[in-house]
């Protein structure tokens, strides 16, 4: 079932501080109905920061639900970690489920970013990958007259192995992408930690 964004658009406006709260961020993904659409499991343990540098302005860490201007997601975005005293590795992964539009998500997946060998830097939960990302961070761009599309960032405790996956490669294409199912090929489990955002189309 897909969900009606004019619905989650008010519920952006209402959400205050997810970041802070496992039960609010796993209930906002239930109410975009994320973990139906793109058939995952989200129970998560630890929280998951992601930030947006802003020129000239404060930085931007999103709250699960909120929304953001096209222009101030540029990226790429800062990935911490709250909650687990795991230091890493980690995989972060970043899909738009609602491509080209939510009513008509045939190229959904897009996949914005995915990359592993993310461990904690000091004592503020910053993940550093000590390896370049498998896909680079990609601006969201949902297409004029498409309603906002919801951005997913999950992170994953990163298996033996994932080094030497070759399922998804810098030159594979990133429509079509299936998270859970390259989650379960390449043993990645169920997500600890996720949030996301909604960002339209430029007016």
């Amino acid at each position: 079932m897909r969900f009606s964004f004019g619905f989650l658009s008010l519920i952006a406006l209402a959400v205050t501080a997810q970041d802070t709260n496992i039960n609010r961020v796993t209930q906002a993904f239930d109410n975009a109905n994320i973990p139906e659409d793109i058939s995952i499991t989200f129970n998560p343990t630890a929280l998951l920061e992601v930030t947006f540098p802003e020129a000239g302005a404060n930085a931007i860490t999103i709250h699960a639900g909120q929304q953001l201007p096209r222009d101030s997601t540029a990226g790429p975005p800062t990935f911490s970690v709250r909650g687990t005293n795991r230091r890493g590795p980690f995989v972060v992964a970043a899909v738009d489920p609602d491509a080209p539009t939510p009513q008509n998500p045939t190229s959904a997946e897009i996949r914005h970013f995915l990359g592993g060998n993310f461990f904690v830097s000091g004592n503020s939960g910053l993940l550093r990958n000590s390896t370049a990302a498998v896909s680079e961070f990609l601006q969201p761009t949902p297409p004029a007259g498409s309603d906002a599309h919801r951005y997913v960032f999950l992170l994953f405790n990163q298996p033996d192995g994932f080094n030497d996956q070759t399922l998804v490669t810098p030159t594979t294409s990133i429509s079509n992408f299936d998270i859970a199912a390259f989650a379960d090929a390449v043993g990645l489990g169920n997500p600890i930690a996720g949030t996301f955002m909604l960002v339209a189309p430029d007016a």
